[in-house]
C-alpha cells in the first residue's frame, strides 16, 4: 500500500512560494531580493486560486514560481548579495566604535558583482537582445536627462548621456528611423535594426516626487545590455 499524500503536497499549491518565504530560503534582505528579481527578470504571479495556494487564507501576499525561487539559489549574484549584507553590518559597527581606519579598509574591499554573465544569459544571440532593447532604451535616456544627485551618481548619468547619443548617431548614420510620435509622456521613436522593430521613448521632463532605488538598479542591468548591444554594432 502507497504512502498517503498529504494535502498541500502536491499540485498547484507546490508550484508557487510566498515573497516572504522566497526571502528566508534565499537568506537576503528584502531590499536584495527586489534587486536580484529585476536582473533576473523573475516577477511575481498570480496563481488562478489563491485561496487554495494561501492553504485557506484571503491574505493579500505576493507568489512566485518556485521554480523561479530555487533557480535563484544558484546565481553568483546571491552570494555577493549576501557578502554585501556582512559587510554592511561590518561597516555599521566599525563606525559605531570609530574604527576609522578599519572602516576605510573594508570600504576598499567592498564586494561587488557584475552582470556580463546575466546579460549572455538573458541574450545568447545579438537579434535577442534587439528583441528586448526597448525598455532598455528608455531607461538609459531617462536617466540621462537626469541630475546628478545623492542617489543618482553622476558616472551613470554621464554613462546614459554617451549610451544615448551613440545610439542616435547609429540611428541617423544607418537611416534606421521609421516613425516618430509626440504623446503627453514624451517623443517616442521607433527604428528598424536587423529586421527588429524598436521603439523607445525620450521624455519632456521627469517628476522628482519618485522613489529611485528600484530604477537604478535596473539602470545597471539596462547599461550593460546596451553596452553589449554597443560592442556587436562595432565589431559589424
Amino acid at each position: 500500500m502507497g504512502k498517503k499524500q498529504k494535502k498541500g503536497e502536491k499540485g498547484a499549491v507546490t508550484n508557487f512560494i510566498t515573497r516572504t518565504q522566497a526571502v528566508k530560503k534565499l537568506q537576503i534582505s528584502l531590499a536584495h531580493f527586489r534587486r536580484l528579481c529585476i536582473l533576473k527578470g523573475i516577477y511575481p504571479r498570480e496563481p488562478k486560486n489563491k485561496k487554495k495556494v494561501g492553504k485557506g487564507s484571503t491574505a493579500p501576499k505576493t507568489y512566485y514560481y518556485r521554480k523561479d525561487i530555487q533557480f535563484l539559489l544558484h546565481e553568483p549574484v546571491l552570494h555577493t548579495l549576501r557578502e554585501q549584507k556582512i559587510f554592511a553590518r561590518k561597516l555599521s559597527k566599525a563606525i559605531a566604535k570609530r574604527e576609522w581606519s578599519q572602516a576605510k579598509n573594508l570600504e576598499e574591499s567592498k564586494p561587488e558583482y557584475t552582470l556580463d554573465h546575466i546579460i549572455r544569459e538573458r541574450y545568447p544571440t545579438f537579434v535577442d537582445a534587439l528583441r528586448d532593447l526597448d525598455d532598455a532604451l528608455s531607461m538609459v535616456f531617462l536617466f540621462a536627462t537626469l541630475p546628478a544627485t545623492d542617489k543618482i551618481k553622476s558616472e551613470h548619468v554621464r554613462q546614459c548621456q554617451r549610451l544615448s547619443a551613440e545610439f542616435q548617431h547609429y540611428v541617423m548614420v544607418s537611416r534606421s528611423l521609421r516613425k516618430v510620435f509626440l504623446s503627453i509622456k514624451g517623443i517616442y521613436y521607433q527604428a528598424e535594426i536587423k529586421g527588429q522593430q524598436i521603439t523607445w521613448i525620450v521624455p519632456y521632463q521627469f517628476s522628482q516626487h519618485v522613489r529611485l532605488p528600484c530604477l537604478i538598479v535596473s539602470l545597471k542591468a539596462r547599461a550593460e545590455h546596451d553596452i553589449s548591444i554597443g560592442s556587436h554594432r562595432r565589431r559589424l
